[in-house]
């Protein structure tokens, strides 16, 4: 169409007779020699009827220039600017429909034709958009042959970093091989260390349970017979076993294992793990000195002197307090017969330095140092090998993706560009994703990832499809459909949402512009034929 439009100013105005509102496409159907046949074939009627401002055919084809016929079409001519049809309906209407007026031939109103003036105003249209096209096109085959340089040197790269791989490969298998070796005699080493510890660690806890079990022993052996009785086990009512606050003698028998008594071996092999939760030590902690106790060897403040008393009044006195003292010393004894002393739990071996494990000794800390270094080297040696592998799967992808007929869209692949509207910003990075972001602050949702090139089958490559984006509520997930203008610069123009959670996006770039048609040269308007 652009090119015909071009065209249009150079060719010459020629007249052909034709009824009023028959265009020249269709002046030969209107032979006013013969009589004029209905163009839809349903009648046949004379000349002199056409355009007698009565409708004869059914599709109105006899009245083109009449509003006779409400389904019949006139043809605007307007020289210099585009033809056009409209409705007869309009003809003679009130209303100028056509630019050069000819659609209100019988009305009584004039016209002005602005054809020429439409005409000059399209054309400057047209020659804009053909030298956006021309620049867009030129812009286009330098990213083509960009694309085909950069594809060379991905293809070439690929290939090096797939021989590299492979002698990565090797150095890991190799570094993997001395890691390993070197793992061996570290391990046996602390393997080692920790059952060395681990025995110490045992038999000082052995040695602790049997300095307890001989203290609890010594306690219960009241007599210092050398043995542990029933009776001198009954003393401790908290080995109590029924819950009744007493320990019986068949409770204490039972726990010397239906003996009477025993002896300190078979004490501490058979009895006192059946007891230690329970056996409470009858050795009275030491108390700390009160820290509100005075400190003797502070001077004592002076006293104010005490009037003497009289002899007969201090002689009664003496004896008063002589009197308070010995009954204070006879409730003193009662309440130690009746109240027993405290009793205190056997104190367990609190967690010591010992039961840390000690630091390795020299040999063990340096097979540790020879392993750690093959690690670190096997280590860095596989990082190195992750990261050409993932370098090798992107350019795979890269080079292998559909990137237009000619590749011309290749340089999208790693470039993201923004529209800012009132309320939110939109981001493209093509083929990767779409989303959308409040532009007064907040978290970006996902209007959807690439899917597929989604044009026409004719211009598949004029629209892109993402999918999958965040869902709506109650609603689908979103998506985006990209359409592609041809233009000078690469920018993201419009952002829509035609339907709940489907966005429309424009996207102008120099990739999606046509080869434009050949320059004509210029000899001057001429009106159309």
């Amino acid at each position: 169409m652009l090119l015909v439009l071009l065209l249009l100013p150079m060719c010459w105005a020629v007249e052909v007779k034709r009824p009023r509102g028959v265009s020249l496409t269709n002046h030969h159907f209107y032979d006013e020699s013969k009589p004029f046949t209905c163009l839809d074939g349903s009648a046949s009627v004379p000349f002199d009827q056409v355009n007698d401002d009565y409708c004869d055919c059914k599709d109105g084809s006899d009245e083109p220039g009449t509003a006779a016929c409400p389904n019949g079409s006139f043809h605007c001519t307007n020289t210099g600017y585009k033809p056009l049809y409209i409705s007869s309906r309009w003809v003679n209407d009130g209303v100028c429909d056509c630019c050069d007026g000819t659609d209100e031939y019988n009305s009584g109103i004039v016209c002005e034709n602005t054809c020429k003036e439409k005409g000059r105003k399209e054309r400057e249209t047209l020659q804009q958009m053909a030298e956006v096209t021309r620049e867009g096109f030129r812009l286009k085959k330098i990213l083509i042959e960009d694309w085909k340089k950069a594809r060379e040197e991905k293809q070439k790269k690929l290939i090096e970093l797939q021989a590299g791989k492979k002698s990565l490969e090797d150095q890991v298998e190799l570094l993997r091989t001395l890691k390993e070796e070197a793992e061996k005699p570290e391990k046996e080493a602390k393997d080692q260390h920790r059952k060395l510890w681990e025995e110490q660690l045992a038999a000082s806890k052995a040695q602790r349970e049997q300095e307890l079990a001989t203290s609890a022993f010594q306690e219960l052996d009241d007599d210092m017979d050398g043995a542990v009785s029933v009776a001198e086990l009954q003393t401790h009512p908290e080995l109590d076993t029924d819950g009744d606050g007493a320990l019986s003698e068949g409770e204490a028998q039972t726990l010397l294992g239906g003996d009477t008594q025993t002896d300190a071996a078979s004490f501490s092999d058979r009895i006192w793990a059946a007891i230690r939760d329970k056996y409470r030590s009858e050795v009275l902690p030491t108390d700390p000195p009160s820290p509100s106790a005075p400190d003797l060897t502070e001077p004592k403040e002076e006293q104010p002197p005490v009037p003497s008393q009289p002899a007969e009044e201090e002689d009664d006195e003496e004896e008063e307090e002589t009197e308070e003292e010995e009954e204070g010393e006879e409730g003193e004894e009662e309440d130690s017969q009746e109240t027993p002393p405290p009793v205190v739990p056997p104190q367990t071996a609190s967690p010591t330095e010992e039961d840390k494990m000690p630091p390795y000794d020299e040999q063990t800390q340096a097979f540790i140092n020879a392993a750690q270094k093959a690690r670190n080297k096997f280590e860095e040696a596989e990082r190195s090998l992750k990261d050409v592998e993932e370098s090798i799967r992107n350019l795979e992808q890269e080079i292998s993706f559909d990137f237009g007929p000619n590749g011309e869209f290749a340089y999208l692949y790693s470039q993201c560009y923004e529209l800012t509207t009132n309320e939110y910003v939109y981001r493209l990075c093509p083929f990767k994703l779409v989303s959308q972001k409040p532009k007064l602050g907040g978290s970006p949702t996902s209007l959807g990832t690439w899917g597929s090139w989604a044009g026409p089958d004719h211009d598949k490559f004029s629209a892109m499809k993402y999918e999958q984006g965040t869902g709506c509520w109650q609603g689908p997930n979103r998506s985006t459909t990209v359409r592609l203008l041809c233009g000078k610069e690469t920018v993201v123009t419009s952002t829509t949402e035609p339907s709940r959670c489907e966005y429309l996006m424009e996207l102008m770039t120099p990739a999606a512009c046509p080869e434009p048609p050949p320059e004509l040269p210029a000899e001057g308007n001429h009106d159309e034929l």
